[in-house]
């Protein structure tokens, strides 16, 4: 790799020299920058980013870490990020993996904004005691150098079996996410707060994963079991609309007569299956923006304040009134 000490060599200029000309300091002249960038081009030097960052003490970047990148969700969300951050300079690096993790203590990142449930609590709350900038959307963290963001997973699990239980629907089968899911066990929580106070109510709770594959396997023992109609509420939409491909092309019941079910997350492909899905929403891009918008201050060192997306619900006719 080409250093700026092969391209002082090359010039016959001083390394500081080069150094002002790489960075357009005004110490040298329009006439020696310009000879030394060409110089730099003809050797086809790459500026070492970790060591720039290091010197400024600012990357300018941003790292979103993700569980992973699977299903609907994530495009909303991430065009939210990349726009609020955008709007003030940064640029957006989207990572998942252990391997990636690095970027935060290397300070190849000037923040970071967290969505993966596989970083553990400790490690987060250490990476902040040493003083980086954290954005969280998927737990509950209390450290002057972390912000949290989060969804308000119970107040739409509440709205979701409230609709369900005021449509006549005293038996709800409830397709769960990931076991570590933070998601998840908000939004179960809030189911079964719902169940408990409301007499003759009952759920059947079933595995799930917040992917298609998920939703189908709820679908088939649903089927199985079926003797009446029955409301169901997957914990996000993708599950949902894996319940409909199972119901609709491999049994005789019907969505919204039969089997009555609602998502949660409005991703755009709810809005078009048929029966309309009955789902909690919320804006996707509004929280991405919100969470860069945080951590910006957060570097800054402007006062910030935990922030909450509310949810509300949207009606479908997958889910009707049971006299």
């Amino acid at each position: 790799m080409v250093s700026i000490k092969d391209i002082a060599k090359k010039a016959g200029v001083a390394v500081s020299t080069v150094s002002y000309a790489l960075n357009g300091s005004d110490k040298i002249t329009e006439e020696t920058t310009a000879r030394i960038l060409a110089i730099a081009n003809e050797m086809n030097y790459v500026p070492h980013a970790a060591a720039r960052s290091l010197k400024k003490q600012q990357s300018h970047m941003i790292g979103i870490f993700l569980t992973d990148f699977g299903g609907h969700f994530y495009g909303d969300l991430l065009q939210g990020v990349k726009e609020g951050l955008n709007r003030k300079g940064f640029d957006l690096v989207v990572c998942s993996g252990r391997q990636s993790r690095r970027m935060i203590p290397e300070r190849m990142i000037d923040g970071a904004i967290i969505l993966d449930e596989t970083f553990g609590d400790e490690e987060l709350l250490e990476y902040a005691s040493r003083g980086h900038k954290l954005v969280v959307l998927d737990r509950d963290l209390d450290h002057p150098n972390i912000n949290q963001v989060l969804l308000d997973n119970k107040a739409g699990a509440s709205l979701a079996m409230e609709y369900l239980i005021d449509q006549g629907h005293d038996k709800i089968y409830v397709v769960n996410g990931p076991k570590g899911s933070f998601d998840s066990k908000q939004r179960m929580h809030a189911v079964k707060q719902a169940v408990d106070r409301t007499p003759g109510v009952t759920f059947v709770e079933l595995p799930g994963n917040f992917d298609k594959a998920a939703g189908e396997a709820a679908a088939r023992r649903i089927a199985d079991e079926y003797t009446r109609p029955a409301a169901v509420f997957c914990l996000n939409d993708e599950m949902a609309i894996g319940l409909y491909d199972y119901v609709q092309n491999n049994t005789s019941l019907i969505i919204g007569e039969h089997l009555h079910p609602i998502g949660f997350d409005n991703i755009e492909l709810s809005r078009y299956v048929q029966p309309r899905l009955a789902t909690i929403d919320y804006s996707m891009r509004k929280w991405g923006a919100l969470a860069s918008e945080q951590l910006i201050k957060l570097i800054s060192g402007q006062p910030v304040d935990h922030e909450r997306i509310y949810v509300t619900l949207v009606q479908g006719e997958s889910v009707k009134t049971i006299v």
